[in-house]
């Protein structure tokens, strides 16, 4: 079993837990929710994709849920978003920013922790996937709302890239700073230029369009 430098990966996991905590906390305004509200959207969003990631490796209990870092960080972001979310909301397209960086250190983070714990390639490609998406889905669940995973631009196949490319370079024994936070800026490329560009995954025909 490798060890990864534990400061990266809680460096990855703070960039990541403080990007989406902002953005559901956003969510959670837009819903007109109290304080409470816009904290356990801050929280679902920042924790809920660690949470799984640790479930699914068997970490337990999750960082999400013991680590008093983590759990700062993502209620500090839910209550600069409740105070401040005029302002916020103004600067929307660089939530959006924080939103990428967030999939993308989760994407490769993720990846990591689980082939840290002696997951195979494939699993650990899934857990980088899952850890990157799982906040987000919870997030917009509770808010009542399809998951953005599943109707924005290109979100999940970016993190997936990510995910086999740390993957790979584990495998031929190439991981390191460098190679880690080369994939965390391939990620977070990928995701903006499909924002900007509005990209999106292939959808279905519409009934009438299949005649």
């Amino acid at each position: 079993m490798l060890t990864f430098d534990p400061h990266l990966q809680l460096a990855l996991d703070l960039v990541g837990v403080f990007a989406f905590a902002l953005s559901g906390g956003l969510v959670a305004v837009k819903k007109r929710l109290d304080l409470f509200g816009v904290l356990v959207l801050s929280g679902a969003a920042a924790l809920g994709g660690g949470v799984m990631r640790d479930v699914l490796i068997g970490a337990l209990p999750p960082v999400g849920i013991s680590d008093w870092r983590l759990l700062t960080s993502a209620l500090v972001a839910g209550l600069v978003t409740f105070v401040y979310h005029p302002g916020i909301e103004r600067i929307s397209r660089f939530v959006r920013v924080l939103d990428a960086a967030g999939l993308a250190v989760f994407a490769i983070g993720g990846s990591l922790k689980a082939l840290d714990a002696g997951m195979d390639p494939l699993t650990a490609v899934i857990v980088g996937g899952i850890t990157a998406v799982g906040g987000g889905i919870v997030r917009d669940v509770l808010a009542g709302q399809v998951p953005e995973v599943l109707r924005r631009e290109m979100y999940a196949l970016p993190a997936l890239l990510g995910s086999a490319l740390v993957v790979t370079a584990h495998h031929f024994d190439r991981v390191g700073p460098v190679v880690i936070w080369g994939c965390v800026a391939l990620v977070f490329a990928v995701r903006m230029i499909a924002v900007v560009l509005d990209v999106h995954a292939p959808k279905p025909l519409r009934t009438g369009e299949l005649t």
